[in-house]
């Protein structure tokens, strides 16, 4: 988000130059520059023992391409903790190890995405109401279900290539 009023006093922003960021928008009235802001969410590849990963579907995301479990940061989570709630909230499983794995900005929806690996043992699926259904794939097969270049995609390549 790009911000064109002051989110403390209202003032109209003008662009200031700040320092080597460039111009910035900026309060004259309350001497504060605003930079751009972004929603900080989590991605991950959730995978089991036996080289599978789980991967939905989400209506309101896609109606034919599966993607990883993903979620916002709430104020007062890690980006660990936000990964293990919603694991469990979307797939019911408990993350039994987690490893960073990269950062995606999500230009299209104003979003930095922590992309992560979360291992699980593998088990019955228990869906949050958000999650349309879940699946294990194979690792060898997980990609040709996937959008081809997403962020999702992405991440899971960069999982199954570590693990191999």
């Amino acid at each position: 988000m790009r911000y064109i009023f002051c989110p403390m006093c209202g003032t109209k922003l003008i662009e200031k130059e700040i320092g080597d960021e460039g111009n910035i928008p900026f309060c004259s009235s309350c001497q504060r520059p605003w930079w751009d802001a972004f929603t900080t969410s989590i991605i991950c590849a959730v995978i089991n023992e036996q080289q599978e990963v789980a991967l939905i579907r989400q209506g309101y995301v896609s109606s034919n391409a599966y993607i990883c479990v993903a979620g916002i940061m709430q104020m007062q989570e890690s980006a660990e903790e936000t990964v293990k709630r919603e694991v469990k909230e979307e797939l019911g499983l408990d993350v039994k190890e987690l490893q960073y794995i990269k950062s995606y900005p999500y230009q299209k929806k104003e979003m930095l995405m922590l992309g992560f690996c979360a291992k699980v043992k593998k088990a019955e699926f228990h869906l949050s109401k958000e999650v349309d259904q879940a699946q294990w794939f194979a690792f060898d097969e997980a990609l040709s279900y996937m959008k081809e270049g997403s962020i999702a995609w992405q991440l899971v390549k960069k999982v199954i290539e570590n693990e191999k």
